[in-house]
C-alpha cells in the first residue's frame, strides 16, 4: 500500500505541476498585439501612490487603513511579449511593454498592482552550457544589473506613474529541489541584494519584493525532500530568512515570501514564520488547488469532480489561513477559464458563491479572509483588448464569457475599487438565507462545515453578507460557530444556530434552523467515498465501490474523539472481494500512516482504541483515540463493499 500511495503521490504531484508551471508554456491562441510604433491611447499619470507598509495581519497606507490590491502580471522576453520584438531590444521592449500597460488602464481596468517579472532573457549569459535552465544556472550578474537599470527599473517607474504598485519577481522558477545554503539560495540572495541596494528601488514602497517563484520540495532535517510537514518548513524559514536578511541589510521594501509545493503549502510557517518588519506570504492559488473545482465540475460535464466551495474553503484553510493569521497575503498567479478558450492556466469555471466553480468561490474567500490581495495572470495583450460590452451566451468570447475570469474580474475590480463591494442596496431587504440550508441540517460529529448567507432584496438582489452577518448558538459544547459562519460539530447530540443580519439601513433579519451532530452518519451527504480516487456511495443499499487503490469514509477535519470508548466496530454485509480494509488516522492528512485492519475473510473487524498503532519507518507508534480525524474503508477498487454498521461499544 505504501509503494502505491507513493506512486499515486507523485502522480499528483505531477498533476500539480502541469497546472502550475505557469510561464514555461507558451498559449498559442490569439492574435498578434499592436506593433511597437502603432498609436496607443494616452493615460493620464496619477499622483504618488500612498505609502504602503506591513502591521500585524493587513497591508496598510499612512493614514492606518487596510488595503488590498488587485492587478496584473507582466514579463520581460520575446516569448511572453508575442514576440513583437526580439535580439535584446530594450527600446523595442520598453515601447512594447510600456503601451500594454498603457492600453490597460485605459480600457477601464481598476488595477492598482502589477507583478513584473525580471525574465532570465536578460540576465543569462548564453555561452554557457546548462542541462537544464531555470534561471540562475547561467545567470550574469553583470547582465542582469546592465538590464535592472535600462528595463525594469523603466518599466516600474512607468507603471507607478500610471498608479500600479510593482512586485518584483526574480529571474526564472526554483528548481524542484532546494536547500539552505544551496546554490539557488545564493543565487537569490544576490539578486536581492543588487535589487535592493539599487538607488531608485531601495525603500521605495511603491516596489516590493517577491523572494522566489514555485519552490516545490526542500530539504528536511531528515535528509528527504518534501512540500509539507514543520521539519521541512522551519528549513524553508532558513531558506528566505537568509535573503530577507540580505534585503534588510539594505532596504526596508515589503517583501512577500513563497511557501511550498509551487507555493501553495504555508502552514508550517504559523510556527515558525520569517522574522522582520513589512513581510507578508506569496500565495499561487489555480483550479484544482485547495480541493478547488477544475472545469470537470461544470453542470455541462455533469459536475461529477467537483469540490464545490466547501473543499475550496477548507483546503485553503489548512494551507493558507495560518498565515493569514498572521500577515497579509498577495495572491501573485491565479486564473481560470474553460479549456475551449486554450487563454488561460487555469482550467474551471467562474460558478456561483457556496456552489461549484472556482472564480466566484475563490473571490468569496479571499475577502472574508480580509488580508488577501490578487491577481489574475492572463496575458497583458488579451487584457489590453477587453471592452466592457457583454457577450451573448453561445457566442461568447474569451473576453465577454461570464465563465471565464476577465470578465467578472474587470467588474469585481471596479467593486473594489469604488468600496462599494457587497454592499447593501437602495433596496429593501426581504430576507436573508443560508445557502444549502433549507431545513434541519445533520453534520458529521468533529467535523466542520462553512455558512453562507445570502441578503435577497426586493429588488431580486442577493448579496453574500456572511462577514456581516451575527452568529449565536444554543448549545456551545454541542456545536460552535464563529463570526465568519465556521460550524463545528464538538459532540453527538443537536443546537439551535440563529443567524441574524442588520443592514445599513432598514430592519434586521433572522434566520434559525437546528444542527443533529453524529459520529458515523451513512448517508450521501456526510459519507464521503471518495477521501481518495473517485468512488461512489448509495445510502440506500449503503454500497460502497472505491476508485482503484481508494479510500472512503468520514474526515473529520476539527477531529474526533473517541477515548471514551473502548472498541470501534465496523461490519461489512458482503464478502471481501477488493482486500478491503478498516483504517484509522490520527492526523489531518491521508498521506500520513494510519493504523489498518484487514478484513481478509471476515465480515467483521474490532479496533481495540486504547491499544491502536501504526507503523512509520518501521517501528509501532501508538495512536491518540481523542484526536482522530479519518475513518473508513480502504480497497483495490471497482468491487461493492456494503457497510452493514460501522459504531462504538465498551463492550463486545
Amino acid at each position: 500500500m505504501k509503494k502505491i500511495q507513493n506512486k499515486l503521490f507523485v502522480f499528483v504531484l505531477f498533476c500539480i505541476l502541469c497546472a502550475g508551471c505557469s510561464e514555461d508554456i507558451p498559449n498559442p491562441e490569439n492574435p498578434l498585439p499592436p506593433k511597437p510604433d502603432e498609436e496607443t491611447p494616452v493615460v493620464v499619470s496619477k499622483n504618488k501612490l500612498p505609502k504602503l507598509h506591513v502591521d500585524d495581519r493587513f497591508l496598510k497606507n499612512e493614514s492606518g487603513e487596510n488595503i488590498t490590491l488587485h492587478g496584473f502580471a507582466q514579463t520581460y522576453s520575446p516569448f511572453f511579449n508575442q514576440n513583437a520584438w526580439n535580439n535584446y531590444s530594450v527600446s523595442g521592449c520598453l515601447t512594447y511593454n510600456k503601451r500594454m500597460i498603457d492600453r490597460i488602464m485605459g480600457t477601464g481596468w481598476k488595477m492598482n498592482f502589477v507583478r513584473m517579472h525580471m525574465d532570465p532573457y536578460w540576465s543569462d549569459d548564453p555561452t554557457q552550457a546548462s542541462v537544464r535552465y531555470e534561471g540562475h544556472e547561467r545567470f550574469s550578474q553583470e547582465r542582469f544589473k546592465k538590464y535592472l537599470d535600462e528595463v525594469f527599473v523603466p518599466m516600474a517607474e512607468h507603471a507607478i506613474s500610471k498608479g500600479l504598485y510593482v512586485v518584483l519577481r526574480p529571474p526564472g522558477v526554483s528548481p524542484g529541489k532546494i536547500a539552505p545554503g544551496d546554490d539557488y539560495n545564493k543565487f537569490l540572495e544576490l539578486v536581492w541584494d543588487i535589487v535592493s541596494k539599487h538607488p531608485k528601488i531601495k525603500n521605495n514602497s511603491d516596489i516590493m519584493f517577491e523572494l522566489a517563484n514555485e519552490p516545490i520540495n526542500i530539504l528536511g532535517p531528515n535528509g528527504t525532500y518534501a512540500s509539507s510537514g514543520q521539519g521541512h518548513f522551519d528549513q524553508m524559514k532558513l531558506f528566505c530568512q537568509s535573503i530577507v536578511d540580505k534585503i534588510r541589510a539594505n532596504a526596508d521594501n515589503i517583501i512577500w515570501v513563497p511557501g511550498l509545493a509551487y507555493q501553495s503549502s504555508f502552514s508550517g510557517f504559523a510556527n515558525n514564520p520569517v522574522k522582520g518588519t513589512n513581510i507578508g506570504y506569496a500565495v499561487h492559488a489555480y483550479p484544482g488547488w485547495y480541493g478547488s473545482d477544475t472545469e470537470e465540475a461544470s453542470p455541462e460535464l455533469g459536475g461529477s469532480m467537483g469540490g464545490g466551495y466547501e473543499s475550496f474553503q477548507r483546503g485553503w484553510n489548512a494551507q493558507v489561513k495560518p498565515v493569514a493569521d498572521i500577515a497579509p497575503i498577495m495572491v501573485t498567479e491565479m486564473d481560470w477559464a474553460p479549456k475551449k478558450y486554450e487563454a488561460s492556466w487555469g482550467k474551471s469555471f467562474t460558478g456561483v458563491v457556496g456552489g461549484s466553480g472556482f472564480g466566484a468561490n475563490f473571490k468569496y474567500i479571499a475577502d472574508i479572509t480580509g488580508n488577501v490581495s490578487w491577481l489574475i495572470f492572463t496575458e497583458c495583450h488579451r487584457l489590453a483588448e477587453f471592452n466592457d460590452i457583454a457577450g451573448t451566451a453561445g457566442n461568447y468570447t474569451f473576453l465577454n464569457d461570464p465563465e471565464a475570469c476577465v470578465w467578472p474580474t474587470f467588474h469585481w475590480y471596479k467593486e473594489y475599487a469604488s468600496g462599494k463591494e457587497d454592499s447593501v442596496t437602495e433596496s429593501e431587504l426581504a430576507k436573508i438565507e443560508v445557502v444549502g440550508v433549507s431545513g434541519n441540517l445533520t453534520m458529521l460529529t468533529g467535523g466542520d462545515r462553512y455558512l453562507i448567507v445570502n441578503a435577497i432584496y426586493n429588488n431580486g438582489t442577493s448579496l453574500p453578507v456572511t462577514s456581516k452577518t451575527v452568529f449565536t448558538t444554543s448549545d456551545q459544547s454541542v456545536v460552535s460557530i464563529n463570526e465568519n459562519g465556521r460550524l463545528i460539530a464538538l459532540k453527538d447530540g443537536s443546537a439551535t444556530i440563529t443567524a441574524t443580519f442588520t443592514p445599513s439601513t432598514g430592519v434586521s433579519k433572522q434566520v434559525s434552523f437546528t444542527v443533529y451532530s453524529t459520529t458515523f452518519p451513512l448517508t450521501k451527504e456526510l459519507f464521503n467515498p471518495s477521501i481518495f480516487a473517485q468512488g461512489t456511495f448509495d445510502e440506500e443499499t449503503r454500497t460502497l465501490v472505491t476508485g482503484q487503490w481508494g479510500f472512503g469514509g468520514w474526515w473529520y477535519n476539527k477531529g474526533v474523539d473517541l477515548s471514551k470508548y473502548k472498541y470501534l466496530i465496523a461490519e461489512l454485509g458482503n464478502d471481501n472481494n477488493s482486500s478491503v480494509s478498516f483504517r484509522l488516522f490520527d492526523e489531518n492528512n491521508y498521506w500520513s500512516q494510519p493504523a489498518t485492519y484487514d478484513f481478509g475473510n471476515s465480515r467483521k473487524v474490532v479496533v481495540e482504541l486504547g491499544n491502536m498503532y501504526k507503523k512509520i519507518n518501521g517501528v509501532q507508534v501508538k495512536l491518540n483515540p481523542a484526536q482522530i480525524y479519518i475513518i473508513g474503508f480502504w480497497s483495490s477498487g471497482g468491487s461493492p463493499i456494503i457497510i452493514k454498521g460501522v459504531y462504538l461499544s465498551d463492550s463486545l
